[in-house]
């Protein structure tokens, strides 16, 4: 059997960025993908339905998890490369690195920031001296994706029981998953000519109508995703509300009537957790789990809405709600008559027998790690 792997826990910073690659980046770019592939395994996903997710190999899927829980977000991009050896060392990369992105005010000198030069020759004076030169200098911190930039405030997750609540999302997806179920609100979604990427002649790209007044108001869909059948649901909504939550959830319980508990992961806010629902989900068996405040890239359906915006929103020219409603449960009929394809099925079956048979010849039989 092929080892189990998922993403370790997300900090807020690495959440936020993934997060905002899955949403505003082009689905087509690598880094999309992976990011994709990092948030959905960090969130519980199987790796069987991140390969159906983002159109790969599990194998592959394997790869960029492992490569995170090693280097973190510089697993969003690949490194491929070849010619002679390098003259400087991981050795002396992690020096550059670590002198670079600390304040020289905290080495003692009398400057807030660096310039090339500055470090070209802090760095030759360092208790390891890395003699470089600038120009290679700027190439090895272009690899490592730093870069001279303004700074900028963030924010971190100030719930207290921030860890609690990730530390449940976990327990409940690596040892619940065929009883997982994940709720959010996708939006606001208005009427108006959005922009996308399609294939067109070269210099004549689609052009799209300007819309300067819109008058038909903001829709809300309102999804729900079941981890263990990879299956995505929902409703466009006006408003996100307490009652439009409980229509949504009352079908997850529908759909599984053995009476057993369920687990749904939502948002942290306050129209998902009023007194109705909590005695609805009590009376229903339900376990509420609630992402921590800030941290919605916890919640397993956001990275199923990325392939939504790119596939029914990016490029649309919807002229009325109601038809941006058909073409989206259109594309879920689609997404989730596709997604557990049999001739898609039976590939994966034989690949995984494959490279089970080869592992067992060379190593034996192979060992299963817990999620």
């Amino acid at each position: 059997m092929a080892e189990q792997v998922r993403a370790r826990r997300l900090t807020d910073q690495e959440g936020s960025r993934l997060q905002q690659i899955v949403r505003r980046g082009k689905h087509g770019s690598i880094r999309v993908r992976r990011a994709m592939i990092i948030m959905a395994s960090a969130s519980g996903t199987p790796v069987g339905a991140i390969a159906r997710l983002v159109a790969a190999d599990e194998d592959t899927v394997r790869d960029v998890i492992h490569l995170f829980n090693q280097k973190g977000l510089a697993a969003l991009d690949p490194r491929w490369a070849g010619g002679r050896p390098r003259l400087i060392s991981d050795e002396d990369v992690a020096v550059i690195v670590e002198a670079a992105t600390t304040r020289p005010e905290k080495l003692g000198l009398p400057f807030t920031r660096w310039s090339v030069r500055k470090l070209a020759a802090y760095l030759a004076d360092v208790p390891r001296p890395v003699r470089i030169g600038r120009e290679r200098l700027r190439q090895i911190l272009h690899d490592r994706g730093i870069s001279f930039q303004r700074t900028r405030t963030w924010k971190e997750s100030a719930d207290p029981g921030r860890d609690a609540k990730l530390d449940r999302i976990e327990h409940v997806t690596t040892h619940f998953p065929a009883r997982c179920f994940a709720f959010d609100q996708f939006g606001p979604l208005s009427i108006r000519a959005e922009h996308g990427s399609a294939w067109a002649e070269e210099n004549k790209p689609v052009r799209l109508r300007a819309t300067y007044r819109r008058t038909q108001g903001i829709r809300y869909f309102h999804g729900c995703y079941s981890l263990a059948d990879d299956q995505l649901w929902g409703v466009l909504r006006e408003r996100k509300g307490a009652d439009h939550t409980l229509a949504a959830l009352q079908p997850i319980r529908a759909a599984r009537p053995g009476g057993y508990r369920l687990f749904v992961i939502l948002g942290n806010l306050p129209a998902n957790k009023t007194p109705a629902i909590r005695r609805w989900a009590a009376r229903a068996n339900v376990e509420l789990c609630f992402t921590p405040t800030s941290a919605s890239w916890a919640n397993p359906i956001e990275p199923q809405f990325g392939p939504v915006r790119t596939f029914v929103i990016g490029g649309s020219d919807h002229r009325t709600h109601k038809v941006l409603a058909r073409r989206l449960h259109a594309y879920l009929r689609w997404r989730n008559a596709n997604a557990r394809h049999p001739d898609v099925l039976a590939a994966q079956r034989r690949e995984r027998a494959r490279i089970r048979s080869e592992r067992q010849q060379r190593w034996g039989r192979p060992k299963t790690k817990a999620a």
